[in-house]
């Protein structure tokens, strides 16, 4: 997903028992807070690394926010597994309770599959992931999960339009010891979750989107991250299973986390 301002009420607060724990955190945490420029430091270790992966490999979990007419918030939850071999072969799968799709490069032909419906549409494929991204944004329009953090230089496009940037300081996410970054644009907050040490991944992303009523959110989790292993021979290759039907892209339109006419959070 890519990168609208509503806070709880002080009678919600209160009521959860968390009003005078939010006040303390909100006033005390800003002095702990390290500069921009850190922050930015921290986010390009970790572009720098995914970037210069030639082979990864992961798992995740999303949940996408959406606001009913009713001022309710609905989350939707998916989760999948993503391979890449740079510059243009990937598999990525997503699982969720409206759609489960699998979309596979194989350096020559794009294939989008439905196993729900069992259909598969191709288009061919770019010289890049960044292209092939860029592609099924605007021509399908696919998003693959993560995608902005997988590109091979993830730094310019995640600071782009950036206004504010914080070292919030450390966390925890799923047991590993993280730094957390936090980043402001005009319409969009973003938070990442980047694992402390020698492989300096994303551990978990979360958008906020600021102009859309009641601040709906995008949380990526990321997880079991293996690098510089080589896929094999046949990882990316699409074998239609017995029934598949070929179509063409404009008609899969309803492969998305969440049913038609729902609106998301996250885009950033």
């Amino acid at each position: 997903m890519r990168r609208g301002t509503c806070s709880p009420s002080g009678a919600a607060l209160r009521k959860s028992g968390l009003g005078l724990l939010a006040a303390i955190a909100i006033t005390g945490a800003p002095a702990a807070w390290a500069t921009e420029g850190e922050a930015h430091t921290i986010l390009k270790a970790m572009a720098d690394y995914v970037g210069r992966q030639e082979n990864l490999s992961l798992k995740y979990d999303a949940d996408v926010e959406v606001v009913t007419p009713a001022v309710e918030k609905i989350q939707f939850s998916a989760s999948g597994d993503i391979a890449l071999s740079r510059p243009n072969r990937f598999r990525v799968s997503r699982t969720g309770g409206y759609a489960d799709v699998e979309l596979i490069s194989d350096g020559s032909n794009v294939t989008i599959f439905d196993r729900g419906g069992n259909r598969f549409a191709k288009v061919p494929a770019a010289s890049s992931f960044d292209e092939v991204v860029d592609r099924l944004r605007t021509e399908a329009p696919l998003e693959l999960p993560g995608a902005d953090l997988l590109l091979s230089k993830p730094y310019e496009e995640l600071t782009a339009g950036v206004v504010e940037a914080k070292h919030i300081g450390r966390g925890v996410v799923e047991g590993v010891e993280c730094e957390h970054l936090a980043f402001r644009n005009l319409d969009t907050d973003w938070q990442i979750w980047v694992e402390v040490g020698e492989r300096p991944v994303p551990r978990k992303y979360v958008i906020t989107s600021k102009a859309v009523g009641a601040a709906p959110q995008y949380t990526l989790r990321l997880r079991d991250w293996k690098t510089g292993v080589s896929p094999a021979s046949d990882a990316f290759a699409f074998k239609p299973p017995e029934g598949a039907n070929g179509v063409a892209i404009t008609l899969l339109q309803d492969i998305d986390d969440i049913p038609a006419g729902v609106i998301p959070g996250g885009a950033k």
